[in-house]
C-alpha cells in the first residue's frame, strides 16, 4: 500500500510538504530505467496505456519533474501535454474534449502537465472563466458548489471509461508549502536565466492561495477512486519528489500482467530461413 495514496477523506494540512531521501537522484536513475523496460513491453504488447495527471501551484516543480522522471524513455513512448488557457477551437467544445483527444495510444505513458482537473479548480476560483465556454442559460450566480461537484461527478465518470478500455490513471498533487514557493519566485527573480519563468500572475495567484487550497481539498476528497487514485507527494524537495512519482509509476506498471508478443508457429519455424537468408546476401 502507498503512504501518498488517497484511500480516505483528507485534510490538506496532515500531510508534510517536505520529505528528504537520501541518495534520491541516484535511486530515481535506478528507478526510471525499470520503468523504460516494462514501457517498451508495454509498447511492444499494445494492451494497456497510462496516463500521468500532474497538478500543483506555479513553482510546484511539474516540468522538471517531467524532464528527469521520463528522460531514460523511448521518445516514441512518451507523449507529454500542457493545457493552458482554452483556445478558441477548444471552447467550442466541451471542457472535456480536448483532454480526451490527447489521450494516450495503447502502449504509451501520456503525460498531462495541468489536467482537467483545472476545470474545477482554476474556474472555480475564478469564475468568470466558465462564461468563456458559452453554456447555454449558464449564469455566473450558477457556479456554486453544486455546478464544481456536478462536474467532479463527470469527471469521475470519464476517467473510469478510459480506465475499463486499458488506459492506468495515476494522478499527482504536488504539495509545494507557500514558503518554499516564495523561495522559487525569488530565485527566478534573482537569475537572470530564470527570470522569464517569472509572471506578474504568479503574485495574483499566490495571493488567492489559501482559497486554492479549499479547492484542492474538495477535489482530491470527491476524485480520488478506486481505478484512478490521487496521490498527494511531498514537493519542496525537487529529487525527492521525482523519486516517489517515479516509484508510483513504477509500481503501477510493474502490478501489469504485460509480455512480448509472441510469433506464431509458423513464424518461429521460418526464424531459421530468414537468418539464414540475411547471413548469405550477397
Amino acid at each position: 500500500m502507498s503512504n501518498y495514496k488517497i484511500t480516505s477523506k483528507i485534510k490538506l494540512t496532515d500531510f508534510n510538504t517536505k520529505e528528504v531521501q537520501e541518495n534520491a537522484k541516484k535511486e530515481l536513475k535506478k528507478t526510471r530505467r525499470e520503468i523504460s523496460k516494462l514501457q517498451d513491453i508495454m509498447y511492444a504488447q499494445g494492451k494497456y496505456s497510462v496516463l500521468i495527471c500532474l497538478q500543483g501551484m506555479d513553482t510546484s516543480g511539474k516540468d522538471s519533474l517531467i524532464r528527469e522522471v521520463f528522460k531514460d524513455i523511448n521518445a516514441r513512448g512518451v507523449v507529454v501535454h500542457s493545457f493552458k488557457t482554452p483556445t478558441e477551437t477548444e471552447l467550442k467544445h466541451d471542457y472535456l474534449w480536448r483532454h480526451y483527444i490527447a489521450l494516450p495510444e495503447r502502449g504509451k505513458i501520456g503525460v498531462f502537465n495541468r489536467t482537467h482537473y483545472e476545470n474545477v479548480l482554476v474556474t472555480r476560483v475564478h469564475k468568470s472563466y466558465i462564461l468563456g465556454e458559452n453554456i447555454p442559460n449558464l449564469n455566473i450566480e450558477d457556479l456554486n458548489d453544486a455546478f464544481y461537484h456536478k462536474r467532479m461527478k463527470a469527471i469521475n465518470n470519464f476517467e473510469e471509461q478510459i480506465t475499463l478500455n486499458g488506459t492506468i490513471v495515476l494522478k499527482f498533487f504536488l504539495n509545494l508549502s507557500k514558503e518554499e514557493q516564495k523561495n522559487r519566485l525569488l530565485r527566478r527573480l534573482n537569475l537572470l536565466e530564470k527570470n522569464w519563468k517569472f509572471s506578474s500572475g504568479d503574485l495574483k495567484e499566490r495571493k488567492l492561495w489559501s482559497k486554492y487550497m479549499v479547492c484542492y481539498e474538495d477535489l482530491l476528497n470527491r476524485t480520488s477512486t478506486k481505478n484512478a487514485p490521487w496521490h498527494i507527494i511531498p514537493a519542496d524537495d525537487k529529487p525527492t519528489a521525482r523519486l516517489l512519482v517515479a516509484k508510483e509509476i513504477l509500481n503501477a506498471l510493474g502490478n501489469l500482467t504485460m509480455n512480448y508478443p509472441v510469433l506464431n508457429k509458423e513464424e518461429k519455424i521460418k526464424i531459421q530461413t530468414y537468418k539464414d537468408e540475411l547471413e548469405n546476401e550477397e
